[in-house]
């Protein structure tokens, strides 16, 4: 774990990899994630595990990561450059 300079969307902390995250966590954390937004995904056809899958997804092909701001004490998924 490496501590970033400037992380996107102004945070300012540690990329965590998410291999090392116990995959029920992860899933919680995927979960309260995409329901940010109080978006109800069956309306759109789609359902809640299957954001959990796509999110995973993209962690696996690294197109985001779970960073973890010191500054809020509070864990995130951001976009990879």
């Amino acid at each position: 774990m490496s501590p970033d300079k400037t992380v996107d969307h102004g945070e300012k902390g540690m990329e965590i990899p998410y291999e090392q995250i116990n995959i029920d966590t992860l899933r919680r954390m995927i979960q309260e994630f995409v329901s940010r937004d109080g978006a109800d995904w069956a309306d759109a056809g789609c359902m809640l595990e299957d954001k959990v899958e796509q999110v995973l997804q993209q962690l696996r092909s690294r197109k985001v990561k779970v960073v973890f701001d010191q500054t809020s004490q509070t864990a995130n998924f951001v976009t990879c450059c």
